[in-house]
């Protein structure tokens, strides 16, 4: 921990670095690159919905054809913006795929996932999991000394993200492409089909647009300034009056 800055003058404060090394800068590189492709994605995927708001199972389905589910939104069919919207999908899912490649490697290689995410034997007792969980519940800010650290949820949430909804995602995504399953068939067949394949791709991105949902309350609840200038900067930092 870096050592207080000392500030003169009527009202001396103390300026401290809670972790001066929180997120690496290639965390934060591949965070910010992720979050705007992210977003193409999904305001991409809902234009591809809205021009046909229904899932189906199996290989075939088509307007007129029995579905599996509709979703409760409107049906745009008179807007060209299904083509449109899957340019901008595929190059904000590439975005993703590559830099997301170079996280999951970089994470690897420097053990950041090893020291930074994955629960450690102390994490799994009873106590650490409910108290993290009614903590949760009712919406209490993080200590200083629990800021330093992922807890056992935060790190089970992001090697679930990481390791099974993303792959999940790029997945499905590869066995709705045509040329892609003309080279690769299992791709697709492991699904049952492409329109099984595209029905697990929206419930896997549902649970992604979740997950960030959860993550903007828990930040703001931690501190919304001052958990985005950590994921800028790479450090955490408070001021406080001296007594």
């Amino acid at each position: 921990m870096a050592e207080p800055a000392q500030l003169s003058g009527p009202s001396v404060q103390k300026f401290e670095v809670l972790d001066s090394s929180r997120h690496s800068l290639l965390v934060r590189v591949t965070h910010w690159i992720y979050t705007l492709s992210f977003f193409g994605l999904v305001l991409s995927g809902l234009a591809i919905i809205l021009a046909h708001p229904r899932l189906y199972w199996g290989e075939t389905g088509a307007v007129g054809a029995p579905s599996l589910i509709d979703l409760p939104v409107p049906f745009v069919r008179d807007i060209p913006i299904r083509g449109p919207g899957r340019y901008v999908h595929y190059l904000s899912a590439w975005i993703c795929v590559t830099t997301g490649l170079i996280y999951v490697l970089a994470g690897t290689f420097t053990q950041h996932f090893r020291r930074n995410l994955l629960p450690k034997r102390k994490h799994f007792s009873w106590h650490s999991i409910s108290q993290v969980v009614l903590d949760h519940l009712r919406f209490k800010k993080p200590t200083e000394e629990g800021a330093r650290s992922y807890n056992v949820l935060q790190r089970l949430s992001y090697l679930t993200v990481v390791f099974v909804l993303l792959p999940l995602m790029i997945w499905t995504g590869l066995a709705m492409s045509p040329a892609i399953v003309s080279v690769f068939p299992f791709v697709v067949t492991v699904f049952g089909g492409q329109q099984s394949a595209r029905t697990i791709h929206f419930f896997a991105a549902l649970s992604l647009v979740l997950f960030l949902l959860v993550h903007l309350v828990m930040v703001c609840l931690a501190g919304f300034t001052l958990r985005t200038g950590a994921m800028i900067i790479g450090s955490s930092a408070v001021r406080r009056d001296r007594p």
